[in-house]
């Protein structure tokens, strides 16, 4: 029977579970001979499981040596929080010492230690600061005390903040879809870092990505600048456009279609010409897990297209194969990106 694509790349993926549940296996028992013998039948058996152990292998060797930045933070962190924060990050250190006395750490132990580090430690201080959080794969509905309405993405943060001439909501993390009931008297502030969205009545999305803020109008008019001074330049936009103002500064404007803006609260990530790497920012807030690129130029491909929310995995699958690159899961927390 003539092999099909499917089937090849069925085949492919079946090789590259096999290889990780091997390397699971013989790095947890590594004094086995029978398990040993086993396993070199299975590597002999196809070529497809050589290649797949080959690269299992190289993908091993590769997270292992990646760096847990600020590790060294953990202890004091723990040591000077209290109730909820402290609970958290208890929590995360407790994993990382569980993984420093389990196989894990030979191999993908380190790169799961550095997500908990640079992640779960200031999420708990994110929570400190802010009204409204949600976690991994969560969204969250809330009417605010004016009748405006906010839905959170997955992992994001807000704190809100009403005074007599202002209404002021600082998006800490994540992403924000807000429908704001107009008043005139009183205009409505979205502040994420140095940017800031300024409306009197309108529904947009706000969304901290790698580099920057962007910005996304469905209905109304809303006015972009900087929060604190940081930069001077001012944009107006409308219905159906939007703007991203990197961390320097610089503003990329956009046309976007309104129905395609926040789309992941019908499930979906509707992208158009986005980059792979801003794509696999919002994914993370899908998986529990880590997901790595690994080179730049990966997370500089475009991608157009809808992309099922409920299933991380696949989402991420089908970006990569648009562009020929491979997904290989590397245990069940770790998704690696890689061109070949």
């Amino acid at each position: 029977m003539e092999e099909t694509a499917d089937t090849a790349d069925q085949a492919r993926q079946l090789a590259s579970r096999e290889a990780t549940e091997w390397l699971i296996l013989l790095q947890e028992d590594p004094g086995d001979d029978n398990l040993r013998r086993r396993f070199e039948v299975w590597r002999a058996a196809s070529p497809l499981n050589e290649a797949a152990w080959a690269t299992t292998r190289h993908v091993s060797g590769m997270v292992a040596a990646t760096t847990p930045a600020h590790a060294d933070k953990w202890r004091p962190f723990v040591a000077g929080q209290r109730g909820a924060a402290r609970t958290q990050a208890v929590w995360a250190a407790g994993i990382i010492d569980a993984l420093k006395r389990r196989w894990l750490l030979a191999t993908m132990g380190t790169a799961v230690a550095a997500a908990l580090a640079l992640v779960v430690a200031p999420a708990a201080l994110v929570q400190l600061r802010s009204d409204y959080t949600t976690g991994t794969a969560a969204l969250r509905h809330l009417e605010l005390q004016d009748g405006s309405e906010v839905t959170l993405a997955p992992a994001s943060a807000i704190a809100v903040s009403y005074e007599a001439g202002e209404r002021r909501v600082r998006l800490l993390q994540g992403e924000a879809f807000f429908q704001v009931k107009p008043d005139k008297a009183r205009p409505f502030r979205v502040v994420a870092g140095d940017v800031q969205a300024l409306v009197v009545g309108t529904s947009f999305d706000v969304r901290w990505e790698s580099g920057g803020v962007s910005v996304a109008v469905q209905e109304g008019v809303v006015q972009v600048g900087a929060s604190e001074g940081a930069f001077t330049a001012t944009e107006r936009l409308e219905a159906g456009q939007s703007v991203k103002v990197l961390r320097k500064g610089e503003i990329r404007r956009a046309d976007e279609p309104p129905h395609l803006i926040a789309g992941w609260r019908q499930g979906q990530l509707l992208a158009q010409d986005r980059s792979l790497r801003d794509a696999v920012e919002e994914l993370r807030r899908y998986w529990g897990g880590a997901i790595i690129l690994t080179d730049d130029a990966l997370g500089d491909l475009r991608i157009t297209g809808a992309y099922n929310l409920d299933d991380p995995e696949e989402a991420l699958r089908g970006m990569a194969r648009a562009h020929g690159a491979k997904v290989r899961r590397v245990t069940l927390w770790v998704l690696v990106v890689s061109g070949s």
